[in-house]
């Protein structure tokens, strides 16, 4: 089961209650925040719910370790680290956890003290508009792998 990248990108101010709801079960409570996901239909239906909000793609083993070594956070503030990941997991470090996460042969709950929220910089050079949709020249919706891009030039 491959994971998607979720990225907020616009605030709730004026949002419907659903939608609002549905981010806070993302766990998307600020601009910029982003979460790794399955891609399960359940999901896939959160998201669609949210679209106009997020904007989400598949992600990428080397993103995603990128995303961990540089935005992993444990409970306390503290940073993610291979010598942690290595004393408290099955696994030799982060990278092969986050090859792990992608294959689907790993989940956050195996490293305890995890937090889901990685919490991002605006991008370099800046959004294309964050009131239309990807297809249109904008920031929203489902982009595919591009979303690689994006969370590389956010974190």
């Amino acid at each position: 089961m491959s994971k998607l990248a979720v990225v907020r990108v616009r605030s709730g101010i004026n949002a419907r209650e659903t939608v609002k709801k549905t981010l806070s079960l993302l766990r998307l409570t600020r601009v910029n925040h982003c979460v790794v996901v399955d891609d399960d239909p359940s999901t896939l239906g959160m998201l669609k719910m949210a679209k106009d909000y997020i904007t989400w793609g598949e992600i990428e083993p080397e993103t995603l370790e990128h995303l961990l070594r540089k935005r992993g956070r444990l409970s306390g503030n503290r940073r993610l680290t291979d010598e942690f990941v290595k004393s408290k997991t099955k696994f030799s470090g982060i990278k092969e956890l986050a090859v792990a996460m992608c294959a689907g042969k790993a989940e956050f709950e195996d490293v305890p003290g995890l937090k889901r929220v990685f919490r991002l910089h605006p991008p370099r050079k800046g959004y294309r508009s964050t009131k239309r949709p990807v297809g249109d020249f904008g920031d929203l919706g489902y982009r595919g792998g591009r979303i690689n891009e994006l969370i590389m030039r956010m974190a």
